[in-house]
């Protein structure tokens, strides 16, 4: 009977502490998921990188191998040796991939669903990305215009509240919804948005991003990409998210619903106007 594959029991921090401005106006450490890249080799040679929680990375390399039909039986691996010292796993087979170079190519699978690759060399270009300077005035974000934002949103017809599963993205200029679209995944929502600049005409300097989905490195380069400074959330950022915006001087927003939100970056392109706290409960009244 074979053995099974040899795993370590890699493990890494899951959460990253981040300063973040809220509502009030207050700065608070707050918790946001890890996101790390993880460089698969498979003997010796370089597959992709995993850009990943690091949850379970030893399971998550097996489950890739598997999925995208790179080997056909767990007997086939010999080993599986995670290193977050240098990101990278090193995987060991008993007698190698058949046609390894047609069967792959080197990229980065993000942590994003549906779409979710991003080839190398777009990392590499992120010192290319230029933003409009946050003293433009139309690249920054009021409070109240941000409030009427995510009213519109909140009143938006969309297939998401008739039948659920689905991303949504808009385009603003400040509270001025300039076009909606649905898919079923995030990436391929934001891409429709880039396709309508493209054929329109539309810069981005002077627009807002809004996203129903997460705020992961990808979202933000796309974003970045199309020349747009700000982007908002209604659900939360991942800790590359995080990087990457802070590295293009991007402003993010999450957990933006109804009055509530958390600018996790770029606070020189925020105008903040804290809401009022009520008398002896330090919140909002």
């Amino acid at each position: 009977m074979a053995l099974p594959p040899r795993l370590t029991a890699a493990r890494a921090a899951l959460t990253h502490e981040i300063a973040a401005l809220d509502e009030f106006g207050a700065m608070r450490r707050i918790s946001i998921p890890a996101e790390r890249p993880l460089t698969v080799f498979v003997d010796k040679r370089e597959l992709v990188t995993l850009m990943t929680l690091g949850a379970a990375p030893e399971l998550l390399v097996l489950g890739y191998l598997r999925n995208q039909r790179l080997v056909d039986a767990l007997d086939d691996i010999e080993s599986v040796t995670v290193d977050w010292d240098v990101s990278a796993a090193a995987v060991r087979t008993h007698r190698g991939i058949e046609r390894f170079d047609e069967k792959t190519a080197r990229r980065v699978v993000t942590t994003g669903c549906g779409q979710g690759t991003v080839f190398v060399n777009l990392m590499s270009e992120l010192d290319s990305l230029q933003l409009p300077p946050a003293s433009e005035p139309t690249a920054r974000l009021g409070q109240d215009k941000l409030y009427g934002l995510l009213n519109t949103m909140r009143i938006q017809e969309s297939t998401y509240k008739s039948a659920g599963s689905v991303h949504g993205c808009a385009l603003f200029r400040q509270d001025e919804l300039l076009t909606f679209v649905e898919d079923v995944g995030r990436h391929n929502a934001i891409d429709t948005i880039a396709g309508w600049m493209w054929m329109n005409g539309v810069g981005g300097a002077d627009k807002i991003f809004y996203t129903t989905g997460r705020l992961t490195s990808e979202m933000v380069i796309k974003s970045a990409q199309m020349g747009v400074p700000i982007i908002v959330s209604r659900s939360g950022i991942t800790q590359m998210g995080h990087a990457v915006a802070q590295q293009l001087g991007l402003c993010l927003f999450g957990r933006a619903t109804n009055r509530h939100f958390i600018c996790y970056s770029g606070f020189d392109r925020f105008d903040s106007r804290p809401e009022p706290a009520a008398a002896g409960t330090g919140r909002a009244a």
